[in-house]
């Protein structure tokens, strides 16, 4: 589901009936996702991207562009990028998704792209200290965003502590992945990353 602005309401029903279904929903208010030179469901644009064995999770549909733009420009490419929306509520949601790059086996690596507002990061940095056998580099958007105030997304909004980058960012470091300071940082930071456990 590629719409934003589907209010929340609507989205508490979507989301029981996809649930009870037992249907993935990716989305809304995303781009969608791409597995390289296979298959595109949204707007991604494919001419960007790089068949690879990195993954991209990303709460930010631009980022996620920029992201993959820069594993390219480091000669990485992916083998799925996934747009998962920054909505207070989605379908598809960012631990679940790096579930399905963990038991994905031509995945080598993965890039999550999160940002202030809930706790999605924490609950993926939960599953990454205690599941994953594969290495993470994350960048956070919103370092700088005043408490209170909503930013971009419907979802970005500082609610507790816990809503915020730094302790985003902790969770993620805790959990053993590598983090990016910048948004320019994310290719290179993911190539030290693989560099560092050997995958080429």
């Amino acid at each position: 589901c590629i719409s934003e602005g589907i209010p929340v309401q609507d989205m508490i029903k979507a989301k029981y009936i996809v649930d009870k279904k037992n249907i993935c929903l990716v989305g809304p208010n995303c781009p969608g996702i791409i597995t390289v030179d296979e298959c595109k469901l949204g707007i991604m644009p494919g001419f960007i991207t790089k068949k690879g064995n990195v993954g991209v999770i990303s709460k930010s549909g631009t980022l996620t562009y920029e992201a993959i733009f820069q594993l390219v420009q480091n000669n990485l490419g992916q083998t799925t990028a996934l747009g998962i929306g920054g909505d207070p509520i989605i379908g598809l949601d960012m631990k679940s998704a790096v579930k399905l790059f963990e038991d994905d086996d031509d995945t080598k690596g993965i890039v999550i792209i999160g940002e202030i507002g809930g706790t999605a990061e924490q609950e993926a940095a939960e599953f990454i200290r205690t599941n994953m056998t594969k290495p993470v580099a994350a960048f956070i958007a919103g370092v700088t965003a005043p408490p209170g105030r909503r930013m971009g997304h419907a979802g970005a909004i500082i609610t507790g502590e816990a809503a915020t980058a730094p302790s985003k960012v902790r969770a993620l470091k805790e959990a053993g992945c590598y983090i990016s300071e910048s948004p320019g940082g994310i290719g290179t930071v993911t190539e030290r990353m693989l560099q560092d456990r050997g995958i080429g």
